[in-house]
């Protein structure tokens, strides 16, 4: 007589949980706001629109006009709205749609939102978040294409953050509304259909935490925003040739983790700098500065900068795609620089 034995039934393993970039800061905004009924949005296009990006989809039906303010059209009006409510204990996130807008409300961040704990001893906060779309690439034109982290990150008293993935944009985003000073984050309009592993519970990522995208041993690359997919690219592209490329992703450039890239150059021994701002007097120039006045000996080239020509963004698609440091120029520059050693 024969008996059959049943086979155990197989539990199948989920699929890694994917986001677009997008979605992962908007999940990371609503459960901010379900954690404290203090955060509020405001800005132009945010509530009955969700914002020229989508970044606020739906979150007007789950919090309500009280929660999701739609502005006029003036962003100084807007950032000031958003220190005062602040400086008065709510936790606003106010969004300035693009970048390029944030010269009509330098005022207001740079003198009010940045100087006020400050000014006040440090008897209250500010504990705004301004977001921000960032970047060329779309065919935007000089006027809505910037990456202007540089002014920011000059100015005590501000944060900056620059996310390269879904991930990060869902927990810097979190961290930012949870900090108790003001933050700004620069959304990288390219990246915002990009998906990536997010995981669905809330998390934040700590503020000036670089992170390690990738290990290597012959140079490092320290890539912000959109260039860290750049690097990554050009790292698989050299790993072929039997170059390891160590790829650092600062994700908060104020305040600025220079000891992971410090730990980094003493590995690697050759440093690339790489971010999509114009070259001269962008942070390229700091992070270089910073390498070799802690770093010096254990260089065997000088630091080199990648970043986009001193002109406005083109218009011209092709000019464009010219105008924007790609893996092809990160590539040519990790050549360069172990050329020279």
């Amino acid at each position: 007589m024969t008996t059959t034995t049943e086979a155990p039934a197989v539990t199948p393993v989920a699929a890694p949980r994917k986001l677009s970039y997008v979605k992962a800061f908007n999940e990371g905004l609503a459960q901010a706001m379900r954690e404290d009924e203090n955060v509020f949005v405001a800005g132009e296009d945010v509530a009955g629109y969700g914002g020229v990006f989508r970044m606020f989809d739906n979150l007007l039906d789950e919090f309500g006009p009280r929660r999701m303010i739609d502005t006029p059209i003036s962003e100084a009006a807007l950032v000031g709205l958003g220190v005062g409510a602040a400086a008065r204990g709510l936790r606003p996130v106010v969004d300035l749609m693009f970048m390029d807008f944030i010269g009509v409300c330098l005022d207001q961040i740079v003198n009010q939102a940045a100087k006020m704990k400050y000014m006040f001893g440090g008897a209250l906060s500010v504990p705004l978040t301004i977001t921000t779309a960032s970047g060329a690439g779309l065919g935007a034109a000089a006027q809505h294409s910037q990456s202007l982290e540089a002014w920011l990150a000059h100015v005590p008293g501000l944060k900056v953050v620059m996310p390269s993935d879904a991930y990060t944009a869902k927990g810097l985003t979190v961290s930012a509304i949870r900090d108790d000073n003001p933050v700004v984050i620069m959304l990288n309009k390219v990246l915002l259909g990009s998906t990536s592993e997010v995981p669905e519970e809330i998390y934040g990522i700590p503020l000036g935490q670089a992170h390690t995208a990738r290990h290597g041993s012959d140079v490092t690359v320290i890539a912000l925003g959109r260039m860290v997919g750049e690097a990554l690219a050009a790292a698989d592209e050299l790993a072929a040739e039997g170059v390891e490329i160590e790829v650092i992703d600062p994700r908060s450039v104020q305040p600025l983790d220079t000891e992971t890239m410090f730990a980094s150059v003493r590995r690697t021994n050759r440093v690339l700098v790489v971010h999509e701002a114009v070259t001269f007097g962008g942070l390229g120039a700091e992070i270089a500065a910073q390498i070799q006045d802690a770093a010096f000996d254990y260089l065997d080239a000088p630091v080199l900068r990648i970043g986009a020509p001193f002109s406005p963004v083109p218009f011209s698609p092709v000019l464009e795609k010219a105008y924007v440091p790609d893996r092809a120029r990160i590539t040519q520059g990790c050549r360069r620089l172990l050329e020279r050693s």
